[in-house]
């Protein structure tokens, strides 16, 4: 299964704080840095992370067309909590949060502020 996702970046100290915001909003703190710009975010060591980076290359970053990182949350009002902060805090938003199909998928679509897609979701057991 997925360890972590890293996201290439352009302004780190930004996105650093944006991660900072939102991660904290589910319980995931900082568990890993290094001096040269990489940062990881998870609720413990070992548990799924999501990481940003300055891409080893020196080139900009860019945005994947098509890929999205999901975040799984524990409730239809954790998806609403996340989706309203990721938009405070800069992000843009790429569907409104809500039930998508009739199998109790709910979730809420935006991107940060270095345009990556992100959706929080809640898929209820069973």
């Amino acid at each position: 299964m997925i360890g972590y996702v890293t996201l290439g970046v352009n302004d780190f100290a930004a996105s650093a704080a944006f991660y900072d915001e939102l991660m904290g909003l589910l319980g995931a703190g900082r568990f890993m840095e290094m001096e040269d710009g990489f940062i990881a975010w998870a609720t413990a060591p070992g548990q799924p992370g999501i990481s940003i980076i300055r891409p080893f290359d020196g080139k900009a970053a860019t945005v994947g067309n098509g890929t999205m990182v999901a975040i799984a949350v524990d409730s239809p009002e954790k998806v609403d909590a996340v989706h309203q902060q990721a938009i405070a805090l800069g992000g843009s938003c790429e569907g409104a949060p809500g039930p998508r199909g009739d199998s109790g998928f709910y979730a809420g679509y935006f991107r940060d502020p270095e345009g990556h897609k992100l959706n929080a979701f809640y898929m209820p057991a069973g």
